[in-house]
């Protein structure tokens, strides 16, 4: 802690009125953290948070007024972008009006919150079912599943991330299950990564035809008849922006239809224009019967998820109990938060920017990238959700190491960029609001540290 910050550190808690808010800084801050927080996914000794103080549109900054160019959307949620005005003032007026209320009781926020949401899911859709996050929103469509089915198994893929609750981190594929796999029911199945086949493709139709054919032997194994849902992120986001091959879907849809299975899209990363369009399965034609969605619904301004219920499983339970409810369901915080975003990326055409400024200077210019740099495997991606894949060969494919992959993410930071990294990938996710000028400050910070790694 610095000398000029009049706060203080100690056992007991800090009242507000022994800060000096103009004081404080960042070695307070971070002080502060790293005494008294837990922080999620990791061992607690060795952390060294960024401190972020503000923000606004693309850019944060920490209190001694460094500035980054956010590439990560925080965690690929910020897509309308920091502070927007609308959304504040829709969040304030919300708070002076009826700051909390109980999901029982119907209030405007929440009805209005769920007609627009509506207005942007496919034909057939009846009713929103709100909840705090993403996790609870796929414990809910699981629960939705299970029991309009009254069918138990829930399958999903090896590569992707539902959340950290009972039955939606054993649903993920990735390791973070293995030490939570405390929920009954689930099998899992490897979707389709062309440049990591599991199924030794050559090109994109076999790696389609291959997954679809090793899916339909899983739930034939699992027993079709004991499948509740297929679980499947439209486009898998943390396990590497895993862009379905042409034809994937449509045969997940088919083999659900055959079956009796309910279809689960996650849209929780990928939805409300992270791909350049309001949903990422409108890329592929395919509606499921439950659409989870969460993040970009708001940007994360106030924590919000839901479910979007197709009308077959609405009509279900209209006379049989849905055995699910949350204190919060509903937030008339979030719900205000929700309805100001989805107008305000209506009136100013924000899906659209991540389509134009996505799949052109973001994509044209992390494909010069690729070409430039032999650590880039593989660039891949839609709208404002890519991946750059690093490896230290590019005959072999073998992953670049974690440490330099740390060695990279410090470099990024430390020149003003914010990335989300991940394993062996930095994936470039700015918000949707980006511009081609703000697109090629990250990329010239992308090739200047990618060029001294390589």
């Amino acid at each position: 802690m610095t000398q000029a910050s009049t706060a203080t550190l100690g056992n007991d808690a800090i009242s507000s009125d022994a800060i000096n808010h103009d004081a404080i800084d960042n070695d307070y801050v971070r002080q502060l953290d790293r005494r008294h927080v837990f922080h999620s996914w990791s061992a607690q000794a060795t952390l060294d948070p960024l401190v972020i103080a503000g923000g606004s549109g693309c850019r944060v900054w920490d209190y001694a007024g460094k500035e980054y160019l956010d590439f990560s959307s925080q965690l690929v949620n910020t897509n309308i972008g920091h502070q927007h005005p609308k959304v504040i003032a829709a969040i304030q007026a919300q708070a002076g009006a009826l700051a909390t209320v109980a999901p029982a009781h119907a209030n405007l926020a929440r009805g209005e919150a769920a007609k627009r949401i509506l207005a942007r899911a496919p034909q057939g859709f009846e009713k929103v079912f709100f909840t705090n996050a993403g996790a609870d929103a796929n414990e809910n469509a699981i629960r939705m599943a299970r029991a309009y089915t009254g069918r138990d198994k829930i399958l999903s893929a090896y590569r992707s991330y539902h959340g950290n609750t009972g039955a939606a981190i054993a649903a993920t594929g990735d390791p973070r299950r293995i030490p939570n796999e405390f929920a009954r029911g689930h099998a899992h199945f490897f979707n389709p990564y062309l440049y990591r086949s599991d199924f030794w493709a050559g090109d994109e139709q076999q790696e389609c035809e291959r997954a679809l054919q090793h899916l339909q032997r899983v739930i034939e194994c699992e027993g079709p008849g004991a499948i509740a849902a297929i679980l499947l992120e439209s486009v898998p986001g943390t396990a590497g922006v895993l862009i379905p091959p042409k034809g994937y879907l449509e045969g997940v849809r088919r083999l659900a239809d055959h079956y009796g299975i309910l279809l689960i899209f996650d849209e929780v990363m990928a939805g409300f224009g992270r791909t350049g369009r309001w949903f990422a399965f409108e890329h592929f034609g395919v509606s499921p019967d439950l659409i989870v969605f969460a993040k970009g619904v708001n940007s994360g301004y106030v924590p919000a998820g839901g479910v979007i219920v197709s009308a077959p499983i609405c009509r279900h339970f209209d006379d049989q109990m849905f055995y699910g409810g949350l204190t919060y369901s509903g937030h008339p915080l979030a719900m205000a938060a929700i309805v100001a975003s989805l107008d305000a990326m209506a009136e100013e055409g924000i899906v659209d920017n991540a389509d134009r400024v996505g799949n052109g200077a973001l994509a044209k210019g992390l494909s010069q990238l690729a070409s430039d740099h032999a650590i880039i495997g593989e660039t891949r991606g839609v709208g404002v959700f890519h991946a750059l894949e690093l490896v230290s060969d590019r005959t072999s494919r073998a992953p670049l190491p974690g440490a330099e992959m740390a060695k990279i993410k410090r470099a990024l930071i430390d020149k003003g960029l914010l990335p989300f990294v991940v394993e062996n990938r930095i994936h470039v996710t700015p918000p949707c609001i980006v511009n081609e000028a703000e697109v090629a400050q990250g990329l010239a910070i992308l090739d200047e540290v990618l060029g001294a790694a390589s």
